[in-house]
């Protein structure tokens, strides 16, 4: 099924969010994001969202947008994320200070490399880390945004698209 398909097939008691995907996936409703980044941030918003259709539906959307290795290092960000969330949201979270201070011991290399731009790659683990509900996380990617001078509107308007396309998984796989 393709975006557009997903879209119209979204219920009528959740017509918003067929009119935010309209919105936060178009160059106008996402200030400061170039076309691919926005094809970036949705398909690691769609795989962090786990409903396979989308991810399938904005793969092939991304395509048009950005290299295969761009979408895999949307895919990487993704990945990497899954992991850091869970565990730097539990040394957050936990009471005992001690893990907060422990070596993670977890093999990021991918991080290094990607395979798309850095700030690419900082934008869908913002909004990965926004989905998984890691402050710490979104913490230190928002502030490395910030260093590379994106505005706020260019940080919030990735978190719009990872909200919008995590509302649209949830309520496609409820059908």
């Amino acid at each position: 099924m393709n975006l557009a398909e997903l879209k119209a097939s979204i219920p009528d008691y959740a017509k918003d969010l067929r009119l935010n995907l309209d919105s936060v996936l178009t160059e106008g409703g996402a200030p400061g994001l170039s076309r691919k980044q926005i094809a970036l941030v949705a398909l690691a918003s769609a795989i962090a969202s786990r409903y396979e259709p989308l991810v399938a539906a904005l793969a092939a959307d991304g395509a048009a947008h950005a290299s295969e290795a761009e979408l895999n290092g949307a895919r990487t960000a993704a990945a990497i994320m899954a992991m850091n969330n869970v565990y730097y949201r539990f040394t957050h979270l936990v009471s005992e200070p001690e893990y907060a201070t422990l070596r993670a011991g977890l093999r990021m290399n991918a991080m290094a490399n990607p395979g798309c731009d850095k700030i690419d790659f900082e934008l869908c683990s913002l909004a990965v880390s926004a989905i998984n509900g890691c402050g710490m996380c979104m913490d230190s990617h928002e502030k490395t945004l910030r260093k590379h001078e994106l505005t706020a509107q260019t940080v919030q308007s990735a978190v719009r698209i990872a909200s919008a396309v995590h509302a649209a998984a949830v309520t496609l796989e409820q059908k």
